[in-house]
């Protein structure tokens, strides 16, 4: 299974894996990637920023998610949300001025 990698804009460490052709790397079926994910994610995630394209196997090992869940998630969902570890996000931190509306 092949997937393209997008990194949140407005939290840190949040990564959505979105299902891809082989071939092309381009989102499967032209789906725009915003798309894919559910309204609420969309908020939530804010702009996505391409990280790396990526082939799946069941043996391939991923530092922070299990590949079985990522590759049922993509084959059922088209998606994978990968949230960033407990304990790294500080609630009272001010977002960099940047990212204020994203």
């Amino acid at each position: 299974m092949h997937c393209n990698i997008y990194r949140s804009s407005k939290k840190d460490e949040m990564y959505v894996y979105i299902a891809t052709d082989k071939k092309t790397h381009e989102v499967v079926e032209g789906v725009d990637l915003l798309e894919v994910l559910p309204e609420a994610m969309r908020q939530a995630f804010g702009r996505a920023t391409f990280v790396m394209n990526l082939e799946l196997t069941q043996e391939r090992k991923l530092a922070r998610a299990n590949t079985l869940h990522v590759l049922d998630s993509l084959q059922t969902r088209g998606f994978f949300i990968q949230m960033p570890p407990e304990g790294l996000i500080n609630p009272n931190a001010v977002e960099p001025e940047g990212l204020r509306g994203a």
